[in-house]
């Protein structure tokens, strides 16, 4: 079974899925069980959520730092359109997957983090000098997930 979960992982899926039918209807097929890898997925799908949240807290981090630091004028729009889009998928992911709320707080203080550093090399690519201190920015669980925007990106 660990062969087909190497080479066809959609078969091997769709046959685990099968067997595991079998077994909660009372079967005895446990021998035809890839149960490392079942065990391994079922793992993975945690992670992955856990990590797609991350993902759209930093988009939000990123653009509310540009929002508040980047002199630029043209790309604001896109900012708060991608914000929106993300605090949707946030709020999504978090209607699926309740237990990821007690992560959001240290998402946000570890993306925060993170996007202060992409933020500033992004203004160095373009030449631009921020507005503010950005080491200086600092978001709240409810200003990231909310509808808070900087009061100049209204």
């Amino acid at each position: 079974m660990s062969d087909l979960y190497e080479t066809d992982v959609a078969a091997w899926s769709e046959r685990q899925s099968a067997l595991l039918r079998r077994v909660a209807a009372g079967e005895q097929v446990n021998e035809h069980i890839d149960w490392a890898n079942i065990i391994d997925e079922v793992e993975t799908v945690g992670r992955s959520e856990r990590a797609a949240l991350q993902s759209q807290i930093a988009v939000v981090i990123e653009h509310l730092i540009k929002l508040q630091a980047s002199p630029a004028t043209e790309p604001r729009n896109g900012w708060k359109e991608s914000i929106l889009r993300a605090r949707s998928s946030i709020e999504a992911n978090l209607e699926d997957n309740p237990s990821l709320r007690r992560a959001v707080a240290g998402m946000v203080r570890d993306q925060t983090v993170r996007c202060r550093k992409t933020v500033r090399a992004v203004l160095a690519l373009y030449r631009e000098r921020a507005l503010v201190e950005i080491d200086g920015l600092e978001f709240t669980e409810d200003q990231v997930l909310g509808d808070w925007l900087p009061d100049d990106a209204g």
